[in-house]
């Protein structure tokens, strides 16, 4: 049976299993995903993140994201991250600004580098958008929350109660305000004016980090008027720092990327395929 190379990464404990497509097909990425993902049986991760060339000319390469359900995901921010480090140090590219296409667009992806080694990366996430007027959700006591799109729907609670994530973000995921689900964020401003952040994603469940939705907590937190255009987000596996900047409207997102460990597994494992 042929074997598929993978690398397991993670940015901020957000970790996603990456395969490089232009060297290793997968004929079901979706299954292979939920199979993979299954944190006894399979690999253990986040979702499934695929690596390919671009097919258009304004991007250098692609990526596409399957969660640990299957659904596939429009943008993962810690994912990108991920991917520029992969590029840069697997020797993919020697360019310090990866131009990146999405299902949510084409995402630029700045490299910064200690010798050869990519310390951190910055994803310029473009402007935010707001489809969903804020709302009262669920009839559960909640606060008032903030819709923001990143490419991917995000809705912000502050609370000082965000360890509900769990049951509530479980529920509210599939609020019949949001007909493609979405992702939850429970927020609240510290006393040294970071944002503590937990997050509910979108067919992921509890995760240790969320780049799109550190971005989507930022834009919320100052559109409601808890902090400026730069924010420290403190998630469950680290922290990320935004800057929704006003020249032109983008969020820009920085943190690290983490390489854990390469692999192998039989290309027909567990798939529905086999």
């Amino acid at each position: 049976m042929s074997k598929i190379k993978f690398t397991k990464m993670h940015g901020c404990g957000n970790d996603y299993i990456y395969v490089d497509v232009t060297q290793n097909a997968i004929a079901n990425p979706s299954a292979a995903a939920i199979a993979w993902s299954d944190r006894h049986k399979g690999i253990g991760s986040d979702g499934l993140v695929l690596i390919d060339k671009s097919p258009i000319p304004e991007a250098d390469f692609s990526m596409r994201i399957f969660n640990a359900d299957g659904s596939e995901a429009m943008m993962c921010g810690n994912a990108a991250r991920c991917i520029g480090k992969y590029l840069y140090e697997r020797g993919m590219t020697g360019k310090t600004a990866i131009r990146l296409l999405t299902l949510s667009g084409v995402k630029t992806l700045a490299v910064h580098l200690n010798g050869n080694i990519v310390e951190s990366v910055t994803v310029d996430m473009l402007a935010p958008a707001f489809e969903v007027d804020s709302q009262y959700v669920g009839g559960r006591g909640l606060d008032k929350g903030t819709f923001v799109s990143m490419g991917n729907p995000h809705y912000v609670i502050f609370t000082d109660h965000i360890d509900q994530v769990g049951d509530t973000g479980r529920v509210l995921e599939h609020h019949p305000a949001f007909p493609q689900r979405c992702n939850i964020e429970f927020a609240r401003v510290e006393s040294d004016g970071n944002i503590r952040t937990r997050v509910w994603e979108r067919g992921s469940g509890i995760t240790q980090a969320c780049g799109t939705g550190a971005c989507a907590t930022a834009v919320a937190a100052c559109l409601t008027g808890r902090a400026g255009r730069i924010s420290n987000i403190v998630m469950d596996g680290g922290t990320l720092h935004i800057e929704w900047r006003e020249t032109d409207n983008h969020v820009l997102m920085t943190g690290p990327a983490t390489f854990i460990f390469d692999g192998e597994i039989d290309a027909g494992f567990a798939l529905n395929d086999k």
